[in-house]
């Protein structure tokens, strides 16, 4: 894992049905840290969401929270 990891974060409503998702962009390319990462922000944020191969989604709008979560990590937060 790099030492200094900065995370871009956007919110996406389109083909949804209108629910919109928070996208994390430009984490590490390993399969385990993302589902670990998305185990842990789902826990923490309350709510669903899925790692896939290049991003982690969660449901609703939580890049409020997500700011400050991934902040006391020590990674740089984009978006």
């Amino acid at each position: 894992m790099p030492p200094k990891i900065t995370v871009r974060l956007h919110l996406e409503r389109r083909g949804r049905a209108a629910k919109s998702v928070t996208v994390l962009d430009g984490l590490p390319r390993n399969r385990e840290f993302r589902e670990g990462l998305a185990r842990e922000l789902k826990k923490a944020c309350g709510t669903g969401g899925s790692a896939g191969e290049e991003a982690v989604e969660l449901q609703g709008d939580q890049r409020e929270r997500l700011r400050e979560l991934l902040s006391k990590k020590g990674w740089s937060v984009k978006g």
